[in-house]
């Protein structure tokens, strides 16, 4: 079920490549049901907070009527940055899954964010799902930036 997830994020990833964006996409489920998607939009809103699990997390927030995502999942395509471990911490999100490890950081940094013993929440972390496909729209997109 999880490579469902990241597919549909993998949609999302392809709305932000169509346009310019940096191709990352994030959806956010509770019971099996899809309360938010969402893409990058840094460019088209020139706001340097504008990261696909944000804009899913702000929607998640909206339509819950709560700051707490608590039983909720979020599906992204690459490993999420430490702005987003953040927010997806502080939502108190329970699980996160990604496609594509980030070939820049070390996933260690993940697990001291969401494992952190000054957060009375914890979440649970998976990345590798479908890391080909994400790690491929990624790549085509650079390349195409490069070659420009």
């Amino acid at each position: 079920m999880k490579e469902v997830y990241i597919s549909l994020a993998l949609k999302e990833a392809e709305k932000a490549f169509i346009k310019g964006e940096v191709p990352i996409g994030a959806v956010i489920v509770k019971n099996d049901k899809i309360i938010a998607k969402a893409h990058n939009t840094r460019n088209k809103t020139k706001n340097a907070v504008n990261h696909a699990e944000i804009i899913a997390i702000q929607k998640a927030c909206k339509r819950m009527k709560d700051w707490r995502l608590e039983n909720c999942e979020i599906y992204v395509t690459l490993e999420p940055c430490p702005m987003c471990a953040g927010a997806i911490a502080n939502a108190r999100i329970a699980e996160c899954y990604f496609g594509a490890y980030d070939k820049t950081s070390n996933t260690d940094f993940l697990k001291s964010i969401f494992q952190d013993k000054r957060l009375n929440h914890k979440v649970v972390y998976r990345g590798g799902i479908l890391e080909e496909e994400c790690s491929k729209l990624l790549t085509n997109f650079f390349q195409q930036k490069r070659n420009k």
